[in-house]
């Protein structure tokens, strides 16, 4: 089909299918239309064919076509954007090659980086000194070019009168690692949008971290090597039209029909139940841990007020426990069944990783933003494995996010705070965590019977267990509950929490030791908040009840006295699970460090070891628990052995 036959046959496809579109876009102040490619390939095979082998001069025929179609007013750079393109041109970006060049294909992946949007030249309009003629010139190239002789003869030194610009930015698309085999590594592919594509609500669907399928036009641009062109050259996706596929809890699509399924599951007196038997069907056993999980995908109600504080709504969960107790498995199931999941493994993962970095990219050009898992997950949820293998330096880079669900970059030329209103669950030690759970492999005949059937008949039939609701329904049910639910505690609910709250605190109020045991903070009274909220959320309930804050204190309580009960007291010490050092420990750390500051006064600085020792076993230790404490306080930094057999303070 030569160019007068593709702009003829989409006048006709136009008139026939889309001028109604084409003016309810042009009313709304767009200048772009929407094309189905299959709408297109049913009407004129050929030309759907054409369009796959020369995208660029079909596209510009479908522009030509539209701009002489029969409309009330006159249209100019109107753009046609084609979706829905066949399988078969839905290429990786490892499996491109240059056979790909100048072809429309279809790429899915994660949005890794983007720039900011900048004007590009598309036209430009040269005055010839000589003769006075006008030279209009393209700009298609990287490089700005200009004329290179006049009809008159001139040659060079061309006066610039005037240039067309559009608004453009460049991004940067990564493979999407559930497509990946093996040990294959992500490979990146450069995408440039321009004019709509860019637009303020296209925008919003490129973000770093979103999932997006963009059509294109494979274009090479060359490199250069010392200034000069290289023989090398890269590739380059020229956006024709962008998707996004991913969405976090509150951008998933809830269909008339999901939503009536979702409200009659709801009115199910056992929906609680049914919903904590689907979050993990594989794994035996773990009751509570299953019951925090789906209140921790439900989330508490994120409040900002009015003097600008916040207080976040997403519950961050901890698992510990013996290798092999299913920890892993439990974190890539909530990954997989939660909106916008990520799962990493401390082992691989750095700081920066987790949270930004400043990189320097020489196809956006200077240092741009990198995001990392917690804010590629941005209204999702990140499971991190092993957590305890990452150095303390990249564990301490997540603190702000973890409670002001926030990360800021100052580096290079680059000054920003993210948005990571992530969701965490891990598996490592305590680390600003509202319930942290302890998963032991321990000997028990019947139990282990249990497990041991229960992981054969998975392994002889492996589809024997089916959740009670499908994943996809579960999905969309907590999404829903995301999207729909916000419930306010009511009175009854606020005072069960605050008695709970003040009885746990002044359980021990008449023991005035240095070191009394805190069973309860305020970290725990905000986590009961948001747990409470979320059981309400089960039922999309607006309001927040009492029997809402007794689930949450049942579960708090039981995390508690599994990871915060200092066995030597009987008590619960909240400081057990922060620093591992419970009361009754400090309190003989204190004793030591009394003894150890006394004996300063009486002899001097340099202090006999057997001193140290024979005072605190007089004051009821072993000679065990005193060696254990003065080697604790060397590593601190509190104490230093001078010479052997004698310690001096710092």
């Amino acid at each position: 089909m030569d160019e007068s036959e593709q702009i003829k046959g989409f006048e006709e496809f136009f008139n026939q299918y889309y001028k109604k579109h084409i003016l309810e876009s042009i009313g709304k102040g767009n200048n772009f239309v929407v094309v189905d490619f299959k709408e297109l390939l049913s009407f004129e095979p050929q030309l759907a064919e054409k369009l796959l082998e020369s995208p660029d001069e079909v596209i510009k025929a479908a522009e030509v076509a539209v701009e002489s179609l029969d409309f009330p007013s006159e249209i100019k750079n109107f753009r046609i954007r084609f979706k829905k393109i066949p399988e078969t041109q839905k290429i990786m970006v490892s499996d491109v090659r240059s056979a790909h060049i100048g072809k429309l294909i279809t790429i899915t992946g994660i949005v890794r980086q983007k720039s900011d949007v900048r004007p590009q030249v598309t036209t430009s309009k040269f005055e010839c000194p000589n003769c006075g003629n006008v030279i209009s010139v393209l700009q298609l190239e990287g490089s700005f070019r200009e004329p290179d002789r006049c009809g008159c003869g001139r040659k060079g030194k061309f006066r610039l009168i005037s240039k067309s610009l559009v608004d453009a930015q460049a991004m940067v698309l990564e493979e999407s690692p559930d497509e990946l085999q093996g040990g294959d590594q992500p490979k990146r592919m450069n995408v440039f949008l321009k004019e709509d594509l860019v637009s303020p609500i296209t925008d919003k669907r490129t973000n770093p971290g979103n999932r997006v399928v963009v059509v294109g036009v494979l274009k090479e641009t060359p490199v250069f090597v010392k200034g000069t062109k290289s023989t090398r050259f890269d590739l380059l996706l020229e956006a024709n039209y962008i998707e996004a596929l991913e969405e976090d809890f509150y951008q998933i699509e809830i269909s008339k029909e999901e939503e009536k399924a979702i409200l009659e599951l709801s009115q199910d007196q056992k929906i609680y139940d049914k919903l904590v038997d689907s979050i993990v069907p594989s794994i035996h056993g773990y009751r509570r841990i299953k019951e925090a999980l789906l209140l921790q995908l439900l989330g508490g109600v994120h409040k900002k007020r009015k003097d600008g504080a916040v207080s976040r709504g997403d519950c961050h969960v901890l698992l510990v426990g013996d290798p092999g107790a299913g920890k892993s498995a439990i974190l890539k199931r909530i990954s997989q069944i939660a909106p916008k999941g990520r799962y990493v493994a401390g082992m691989g993962s750095s700081g920066v990783g987790l949270t930004a970095a400043v990189v320097k990219d020489e196809f956006l050009g200077g240092w741009s933003l990198e995001a990392g898992a917690l804010v590629l997950s941005n209204n999702g949820l990140v499971a991190i494995d092993e957590m305890d293998k990452m150095s303390d330096e990249d564990r301490s880079a997540m603190h702000e996010a973890l409670e002001q669900q926030s990360i800021s970059v100052a580096k290079a030329n680059i000054q920003a705070t993210l948005s990571s209103k992530t969701t965490v669950l891990a598996a490592a030690n305590p680390n600003r965590f509202d319930l942290i759970f302890p998963i032991k492999d321990v000997p028990d005949p019947e139990n282990d019977e249990r497990l041991a059937k229960h992981i054969l008949q998975l392994q002889q039939t492996p589809d024997l267990i089916e959740p009670e609701i499908p994943s996809g329904l579960l999905k969309k049910y907590i999404a829903y509950a995301r999207q729909k639910s916000s419930p306010v505690l009511t009175d009854s609910a606020f005072n069960e929490i605050k008695d709970f709250y003040v009885q746990m605190r002044n359980r021990e109020s008449t023991d005035d030791r240095a070191a009394r045991s805190i069973p309860i903070s305020p970290r725990q009274l905000e986590a009961l908040v948001r747990l409470a909220e979320a059981h309400a959320k089960v039922r999309f309930a607006d309001k927040v009840t009492k029997k809402d804050a007794r689930k949450a204190i049942e579960l708090l309580t039981y995390c508690l006295l599994q990871v915060g009960l200092d066995r030597e007291t009987g008590r619960i010490d909240i400081d057990r699970i922060a620093t591992g050092i419970g009361s009754s420990q400090r309190e003989r750390i204190y004793v030591v460090k009394e003894i150890i500051q006394e004996l300063e006064g009486q002899i001097g600085k340099t202090i006999p070891l057997e001193d140290v020792q024979r005072l605190a076993q007089d004051k009821g230790m072993s000679a065990s628990d005193v060696e254990e404490i003065i080697e604790r306080l060397k590593r601190s930094g509190d104490v230093f052995e001078p010479r052997f057999g004698f310690l001096s303070r710092v």
